[in-house]
C-alpha cells in the first residue's frame, strides 16, 4: 500500500474513488453528473448541506458558527465563523 504524507493532496481509498467516478458519470441516478448540475439545484444543495453537517460534527463546530468551503489551499480550505 502506498501512503502520501505530504501537505498536498492525499491518497483516497478505492471506494471513495469509485463513488466519485460514478458521480461524475451519473449523480444519484438523475442523468447528469455532479459537475454538470447547478450549484443552486436541490441535489447539489443536499451535497453541500451534508458536507457542512459532517464537518461540524467531526470538528465539533458549535451551532453558533457556520462552515464555509473556500478555494485557497491549506491556509484557506475550510473555515468556520460565528453567525
Amino acid at each position: 500500500m502506498v501512503h502520501n504524507f505530504s501537505a498536498g493532496p492525499c491518497i483516497l481509498p478505492q471506494e471513495v474513488l469509485q463513488k466519485a467516478s460514478e458521480s461524475v458519470k451519473d449523480f444519484n441516478g438523475i442523468g447528469l453528473s455532479l459537475i454538470e448540475i447547478s450549484h443552486r439545484s436541490k441535489p447539489f444543495i443536499e451535497v453541500m448541506d451534508n458536507a457542512r453537517g459532517l464537518v461540524k460534527e467531526l470538528l465539533n463546530v458549535p451551532d453558533t458558527h457556520e462552515v464555509l468551503f473556500l478555494q485557497g489551499g491549506a491556509s484557506l480550505g475550510i473555515l468556520y465563523r460565528s453567525v
